[in-house]
């Protein structure tokens, strides 16, 4: 029926790991992933728990399309409250770590507490065993753990999802990161599982995945992998990646630049997809190797790039002259406009850098972004840096702050503290380009008004994934329809995200497809209608659970640069973002009071009274 129906609860303090049968009157009415593992959160913890306590909760789940033949079903999702945010964070992942843990027979693991030591999870099927860490890969980076747990079991198809060394020194925007560039990025999610002594989880499954109807479920994938075939999206997917939405956001006049003081960067043309595949180099390749796929993926959008062997940044470290994840339109976005820097090298290490101690980039980058217009200000200084030279534009800091960050080394530490907690230590709050404390993705909320209030009103901070206001706002769809717009796409898009497959898909089908997959592949009766419905329970949920945390409406809102400074060029020129006109119309439509809490009829309809 597509869930195992099994959860591994792991007690770091205790060192056990025990299975419980998953509770599939939860499943019914959350799916799985996102929406099943929060439901545990609300459940299992004080809301107002220290996100860097014992007392937190963190899961790594699965939807019950993942680890089936559905067309990219091989998405995870990471749930805590989050180091970042204080808010709940639920970071989602590819690659193919979720499939694996589906694969061995269990849709989540719940991990309470926090060991005495530093400790790995080890799981094959039903085997689940905390291992020792210390002395073997605690201190060591996601490159060299993966291979080296590999090693100690002798098998390398093992699946690992692990923190580096941001998340062991509590680096407020610590990804978990699997198959060594996959990450689970946002929220901090791998300060937490740094708090709690766990360097990884390592799972080996080879039990398979049941289906609830298995010739309906074989059409339903035959349909939507037709869908995905002929789709000309799909193919600019798997020739571009995302990195192509920079020329879009450079156009339109909403790529944030040099810390959102400008909408459009000059240097654009060294870092969007064509510079990637440009060959230029002194042995004569292109900064792009390949293109990759995760699981049961047909589109194949991430990209595999190497460096210039003798840019600055490498020319005399071995160790980064290798294959690894590329720019995508995020880091792209952070690592270059966000930084005023146009050198595609640059920021393609500060994006490896990343990758090895697992950092979310677009934090990172929008953190140095906050600290370059500190240091041109006179609010920070050399003294504060070591010397080094926090200037816009400068490949050399952005390349300095990757590795000090991610070691925690010197300045480094600041840059950890994320850009809110930055600019609140150096008396600048309001350079801090973030909504509930996490840092802006790569769109402007003032050329793009629905993005804006997409930002102030997601349940994590600031993201791009919460809602799907970019068709409307691309066209300059009007103010007044973008509530209903940011509304309806997050609660389709909590439902895709806990289902277990990716949201790229969406471009191409209705959510009727998936529908017809969940329907084929679960018990129950799944409708478009019913996916609507979960989605907007489980947003409800998340609101609730911020609000219990101590959130208030106050928290909805974007910095006063966002508010009040009109943008100076491209299709927004002159806007500030009207969130205050925006904000009580989505209140009204999510069923909230003017004080942006659900009322008592909209909790008893969506079963959370």
């Amino acid at each position: 029926m597509s869930w195992q129906g099994r959860l591994l609860r792991v007690d770091l303090t205790a060192g056990t790991c025990t299975e419980e049968a998953l509770n599939m009157e939860w499943a019914q009415a959350y799916l799985g992933s996102r929406g099943l593992a929060t439901k545990y959160i609300v459940e299992e913890m004080d809301p107002k728990a220290d996100p860097l306590s014992p007392e937190n909760v963190l899961i790594f789940a699965t939807g019950p399309l993942t680890g089936t033949t559905a067309p990219t079903a091989g998405r995870y999702t990471v749930v805590t409250k989050g180091a970042l945010t204080n808010a709940i964070a639920c970071s989602n992942s590819g690659g193919y770590f979720g499939g694996e843990l589906k694969l061995a027979g269990w849709d989540m693991v719940l991990c309470t507490g926090r060991s005495p030591r530093p400790v790995y999870l080890y799981i094959k099927d039903d085997h689940a065993e905390l291992i020792d860490a210390e002395g073997f890969i605690w201190g060591k980076s996601v490159w060299d753990t993966e291979p080296a747990i590999k090693a100690r079991h002798q098998d390398g198809a093992i699946k690992i999802a692990s923190i580096g060394r941001a998340g062991e020194n509590l680096n407020r925007y610590a990804c978990v990161m699997n198959d060594l560039d996959r990450a689970a990025g946002r929220s901090g999610v791998g300060a937490v599982m740094g708090s709690k002594n766990l360097k990884a989880i390592a799972v080996r499954g080879t039990r398979g995945v049941a289906v609830d109807d298995d010739d309906a479920f074989a059409g339903a994938v035959e349909h939507a992998a037709a869908a995905l075939a002929a789709s000309q999206t799909r193919a600019d997917l798997a020739r571009t990646g995302t990195l192509s939405m920079i020329d879009v956001t450079q156009a339109f006049g909403s790529l944030p630049t040099r810390n959102n003081q400008d909408v459009q960067f000059e240097g654009t043309g060294n870092l969007g997809p064509d510079a990637m595949a440009k060959v230029r180099r002194s042995d004569g390749s292109a900064n792009l190797v390949a293109n990759r796929a995760c699981f049961a993926c047909t589109i194949g959008c991430q990209r595999a790039s190497k460096m210039e062997p003798n840019h600055f940044a490498i020319k005399e470290r071995d160790r980064y002259k290798k294959v690894s994840g590329g720019l995508e339109y995020e880091s792209a976005y952070s690592l270059g406009p966000m930084v005023g820097v146009d050198d595609i090298e640059a920021a393609t290490f500060a994006n490896f850098v990343c990758n090895e101690d697992g950092m979310d980039p677009i934090s990172f980058g929008a953190t140095v972004a906050a600290a370059m217009e500190l240091y041109e200000e006179g609010a920070i200084t050399d003294a504060e840096t070591g010397g080094v030279a926090y200037n816009f534009g400068s490949a050399e800091a952005l390349c300095r702050a990757a590795e000090d960050a991610g070691t925690g080394t010197g300045f480094g530490q600041d840059l950890g503290l994320g850009a809110k907690r930055l600019c609140e230590k150096y008396g600048r709050p309001e350079l801090a380009m973030v909504a509930k404390g996490q840092e802006f993705p790569g769109y402007d909320g003032r050329s793009m008004q629905g993005m804006g209030l997409a930002y102030a009103t997601s349940n994590r901070g600031a993201c791009h994934l919460r809602a799907d206001p970019y068709e409307d706002d691309f066209s300059g769809g009007k103010l007044e329809g973008k509530a209903k717009i940011v509304k309806d796409s997050q609660d389709s898009n909590a439902a895709i995200d806990s289902v277990g497959i990716c949201a790229f898909p969406m471009m191409i089908w209705g959510l009727d497809e998936v529908a017809n997959l969940v329907n084929a592949g679960c018990a129950g009766e799944w409708t478009v209608d019913r996916l609507n419905e979960t989605g907007e329970r489980i947003w409800n949920m998340e609101r609730q659970f911020n609000l219990d945390a101590g959130m208030t409406a106050a928290d909805d809102t974007l910095p006063q640069r966002i508010l009040k400074e009109a943008v100076k060029s491209g299709s927004g020129k002159g806007k500030v973002c009207e969130l205050d006109t925006m904000l009580p119309q989505y209140y009204e439509l999510r069923g909230w009071t003017a004080e942006g809490r659900p009322t008592a009829a909209t909790m008893e309809r969506l079963g959370l009274g």
